[in-house]
């Protein structure tokens, strides 16, 4: 399903808000979608643009599911799924993201947003970026993007990602950043797959979809994208960038980045653009939904693995849920430590019965408070390199420590109760049935 026919689903749904008056891309319009979070948002009419914007377009894993027509609980072996059987999308001549084809491209035109005071400029934070490699293929990822000219941005590009090996090997790496694509392809250019894996295979086994050679490269690009940005990154040329609202809400650092020189703009006849709130519900989706099945696949390896949330107010990656069903008696730290193995980036890993709902902070604070002993249920991981996402981490080394907490029951339980007693179930109707 197309961005398209996703959005007239979501419209018909009675579930896309539609705002009609003139809205600035300088704050304004990143401020009206946090406002309205987690609705899809279509503004029709962005002050510095002649393009629409749409915003918050899958903010919670209902909208996910919704999307690809599975129920919630679905979605990780879908990916794992996705994973394991990845398949070339088809190939096409002809494709609706060059309808439009600016050879002199202007940036400026673009309704790119300027989300925050005290950002370095505005920030593509919502497209794919597709680079290949002579003997790797192609490699598709999320790199933030601020606009410093009307040709150029300065790239964020994060150490040890397959793209920083592109880049690191060549040189300079052409580029396609295609912003306004599906939800299958955005969750699979979130996925952190082995160097050599295209990721639009994956995108392609969780729904075919078809791609076409880029105007000024050799890259396969997705057809239905609504905008494409082509040009070159450079190793050795380097810009400011940031500062930067980051997934965790607070502003990330500057840094000294490779620079991105922009050839052509190619896009939709009445293209949309999408944006990406940066510490938004939609961004920590991303990021975090698709680390799930990793853990997922490393716990299942060790013990009975159930679910797995990376939760929002764990920034959807400094935190993991993982629920278990409990055999032995060490199977809560084995769960803990394989956790770490499926996502590095994790500080806090917590540990549940099948009896506490994963979605639930209350549930899951309520086996921390009946069930967890600090002495015997606490695991220290170590101080070891995370998340250069986390506030609170060594500046520069991004050294922290990470813990796991084994929240569930003892399997001998010394007599003592550890569910909870469940209410007698009545039939309200009868006893509030005809209430005015």
């Amino acid at each position: 399903m197309s961005l398209r026919a996703y959005l007239n689903k979501i419209r018909q749904q009675g579930g896309l808000i539609e705002i009609q008056k003139p809205i600035s891309k300088h704050l304004a319009l990143a401020g009206l979608l946090k406002a309205l979070e987690p609705s899809p948002v279509l503004c029709s009419e962005v002050i510095e643009s002649p393009f629409p914007v749409i915003g918050n377009l899958v903010c919670t894993k209902e909208t996910f599911a919704d999307y690809l027509g599975i129920p919630v609980q679905a979605i990780i072996p879908t990916l794992i799924q996705a994973i394991e059987a990845h398949s070339p999308p088809r190939v096409t001549t002809a494709a609706p993201c060059q309808e439009v084809i600016h050879e002199n491209p202007d940036l400026d035109q673009l309704p790119i947003p300027f989300h925050c005071e005290g950002d370095g400029g505005n920030y593509i934070s919502s497209g794919v970026m597709i680079a290949g490699h002579p003997h790797y293929g192609q490699n598709m990822d999320f790199h933030r993007c601020m606009q410093f000219s009307k040709t150029e941005m300065a790239v964020r590009v994060v150490k040890g990602r397959n793209f920083d090996a592109f880049l690191q090997d060549l040189g300079q790496v052409d580029v396609a950043i295609c912003v306004g694509v599906s939800p299958n392809i955005l969750i699979a250019g979130a996925t952190s797959v082995e160097i050599g894996l295209n990721e639009l295979e994956i995108a392609n086994a969780l729904q075919p979809f078809e791609v076409v050679k880029a105007h000024t490269s050799d890259l396969l690009i997705p057809a239905d994208a609504e905008f494409v940005i082509e040009g070159t990154v450079y190793r050795d040329r380097r810009h400011e960038e940031g500062p930067f609202v980051d997934l965790t809400e607070t502003q990330d650092v500057v840094r000294q980045e490779p620079v991105l020189v922009v050839k052509c703009i190619t896009h939709r006849h009445d293209a949309l653009w999408h944006a990406l709130l940066p510490g938004g519900l939609e961004h920590k989706l991303l990021m975090g939904m698709p680390r799930e099945p990793t853990i997922f696949r490393e716990v299942s390896q060790v013990v009975q693995c159930l679910d797995v949330n990376i939760n929002p107010g764990g920034c959807s990656w400094l935190h993991a849920i993982v629920q278990i069903r409990k055999v032995n008696p060490d199977d809560g730290r084995k769960a803990i430590e394989a956790a770490h193995r499926g996502h590095s980036s994790c500080k806090h890993i917590f540990v549940v019965d099948e009896d506490i709902d994963i979605y639930d902070p209350l549930s899951v604070e309520w086996a921390m408070a009946t069930r967890f002993q600090a002495d015997r249920d606490l695991v220290i991981l170590g101080r070891e390199r995370g998340s250069s996402l986390d506030p609170s981490a060594q500046p520069g080394t991004y050294e922290t420590c990470k813990v796991g907490f084994d929240l569930t029951a003892p399997l001998d339980s010394g007599g003592k109760p550890f569910a909870k007693v469940p209410f007698p179930q009545v039939d309200l109707e009868q006893y509030l049935g005809g209430r005015e």
